[in-house]
């Protein structure tokens, strides 16, 4: 089953399936999100190459993480193949960052700021997510693509939408991470329950904004108020905002998303690798709700998504608010759909 806690780094020792040849590549690596998730990969004994790429900044971040002594190659590249790259001389561009890679992590894109929605940041992100998703199609079709960039509600589709125009779409492979939600969840309900939050799973469905993220609190079998679990759903809902308002302008949440786009990327390799039971909440094409893309629990496999599982029952609170968010989530889909058909 999932599990929010960060898997066990300080052995280097490897498994018969961490022998398994893996690229990570990391969009957006020199930013807030890509610096702290590009180290965390290099940490992974699942991770054999690291392939960092940004607009700027990246040779110097790969240079950086290189020399956390573990296995895995690291590569960092700029856009242009002629402005630079990590190591000195070695290729670079878009295409020398791609070429290969198992996983593509995308955590490109202009961070929130106060008073923002991550509505606001549509038209930037989207034409972020659609360049760099042409980049994956051309250049490593078969990847297991991680989103992160919000609005994840809306880029997921338009990823989708790139995909079917090249011909290479596969829905096992295109997936939004909400494994901050869960995070979130996870964390805010241990200290609730006085308990430690690495010991719980707490299912998180729907999407990853706002109130179209839905916690079944009801399912981990919690006692509370009426208004303690009101306090809890708006929480994990606007967990975000807490962020962006903390930070006063300097930031939204990069630290706690870059772990979770790290346990997320780590439990996708370790299926890809063959192990089995890996069962973890993602935003995928779905059929389970009326909504064309939802975030439910999935298994995965050697070949990405192999189940988009159910959620179990709603009781009355989380079917109203289902009813809320079901409306709202279609909508930003349909927006992802509209800017990928233009």
């Amino acid at each position: 089953m999932f599990s929010s806690k960060l898997p066990a780094v300080a052995s280097r020792s490897f498994t018969s399936s961490a022998a398994v040849k893996a690229k990570v590549a990391v969009l957006g690596a020199a930013g807030g999100i890509g610096q702290p998730l590009s180290l965390l990969c290099k940490l992974s004994p699942y991770v054999t190459e690291l392939s960092c790429y940004d607009v700027v900044g990246t040779p110097g971040v790969a240079a950086d993480i290189s020399h956390v002594p573990t296995a895995s190659k690291t590569q960092g590249s700029l856009p242009d193949p002629e402005a630079g790259a990590w190591p000195t001389g070695s290729e670079g561009g878009l295409k020398a960052a791609l070429t290969g890679a198992s996983v593509v992590v995308i955590p490109a894109g202009v961070p929130r700021k106060p008073g923002m929605t991550r509505d606001d940041l549509f038209n930037t992100n989207a034409s972020i997510v659609q360049t760099l998703v042409e980049g994956c199609a051309e250049h490593c079709p078969d990847a297991v693509l991680a989103i992160i960039s919000n609005p994840v509600n809306s880029t997921v589709p338009i990823a989708a939408e790139v995909l079917k125009s090249k011909g290479v779409f596969d829905p096992k492979k295109v997936c939004g991470v909400t494994t901050l939600d869960v995070c979130r969840a996870n964390t805010f309900m241990g200290a609730h329950m006085n308990v430690d939050p690495s010991t719980l799973s707490v299912p998180v469905i729907g999407g990853h904004a706002g109130i179209t993220i839905l916690p079944l609190l009801s399912q981990t079998g919690a006692t509370m108020t009426s208004e303690e679990r009101e306090a809890l759903t708006v929480r994990i809902q606007f967990g975000g905002d807490e962020v962006v308002q903390a930070k006063a302008g300097a930031g939204s949440a990069t630290l706690s998303m870059a772990y979770a786009g790290y346990v997320f990327t780590e439990n996708v390799l370790k299926a890809l690798a063959g192990e089995k039971d890996i069962i973890m909440p993602a935003y995928v094409q779905s059929s389970i709700t009326s909504a064309e893309y939802f975030a439910s629990p999935c298994r995965f496999g050697v070949d990405g998504v192999e189940e988009v599982m159910g959620f179990g029952d709603l009781d009355e609170y989380e079917q109203g608010w289902f009813d809320k968010m079901l409306p709202e989530l279609k909508g930003q889909i349909q927006k992802g759909k509209d800017f990928a058909g233009k």
